[in-house]
């Protein structure tokens, strides 16, 4: 790799491009999803016992509760890392691929 690529943490070659989270980010991260990973096995787990349908429903809600939790801190990390590295290094290409991912979350 360049020199100038390995510099960007974003964006480390023509296809293959990182996220510079800290530690703590990523544990947090990681415990959010282990969180909503366990959700979504006891929501199975209640589907098996054939349990009333509010109260599954009602840990769905939560379930997509807490993994759009996760996707906002990722967006924030996100826009205050690599969107702005990007811009201030000349490529507006970012604000576009921002766009479709917002209007993917927003679905």
């Amino acid at each position: 790799m360049t020199p100038e690529i390995e510099a960007d943490p974003c964006h480390t070659g023509a296809h293959e491009r990182h996220s510079h989270h800290s530690d703590l980010t990523k544990s947090n991260l990681i415990t959010r999803l282990n969180r909503v990973e366990g959700q979504i096995r006891g929501i199975k787990g209640m589907i098996e016992k054939d349990t009333y349908c509010d109260d599954v429903l009602n840990q769905i809600a939560a379930s997509q509760a807490a993994l759009n939790a996760v996707g906002k801190l990722l967006l924030e990390g996100h826009m205050k890392s690599c969107v702005v590295e990007r811009i201030e290094a000349g490529d507006h290409d970012v604000i576009d691929e921002l766009l479709k991912t917002v209007h993917k979350l927003m679905k």
